[in-house]
């Protein structure tokens, strides 16, 4: 049988040894961890006070504004701090707002704390609003309210059918 430090010692090759050639390992972009690798927990990223964003922002790690965003957030961990306002949908397993939201609010776990100020819905597993939030807006629980997208809106009503004129002949 084969010893360790034979494999890793070089030296002539056996016929055994002929038919297989050794593997070399081959280094991974920094992005393209194994799967099963447990991924080290990466700080949350933060829009300073100073910092107005006008589009859109996606990620799949944790999110702290503290400026202005104008356009819709989606992210792990969504903190709005005291200072900032948001003009767009926000979606998140877990959201915490601090300042101010215009649009809707799609979270597993939503928590309004007392300087909160939300206009628009929110659709939430969980929900906690402290005393002295300030919500305008619809509220409404769902079991898995990331799945489905937005909230489906109810269609138009289609216009009756105008009269037909009969002519009397």
């Amino acid at each position: 049988m084969f010893s360790k430090s034979r494999i890793n010692e070089p030296g002539p090759k056996t016929d055994g040894d002929k038919a297989k050639s050794p593997e070399v390992p081959v280094p991974r972009p920094m992005g393209d961890a194994p799967s099963s690798a447990p991924r080290p927990k990466a700080p949350a990223s933060v829009l300073s006070s100073d910092l107005t964003v006008i589009g859109n922002l996606r990620t799949t790690g944790d999110v702290q504004v503290e400026g202005i965003v104008e356009g819709d957030i989606r992210a792990h961990l969504l903190t709005v701090g005291e200072s900032a306002t948001i003009k767009g949908e926000i979606v998140a397993d877990d959201i915490v707002v601090n300042g101010r939201v215009i649009g809707r609010v799609r979270g597993l776990k939503v928590r309004l704390t007392s300087s909160a100020r939300v206009e628009g819905d929110i659709v939430h597993k969980t929900i906690a609003i402290e005393s002295g939030a300030h919500f305008e807006g619809s509220v409404q629980r769902q079991e898995d309210p990331l799945a489905n997208g937005a909230t489906p809106k109810l269609a138009p009503p289609t216009p009756a059918p105008a009269p037909t004129a009969k002519s009397e002949g």
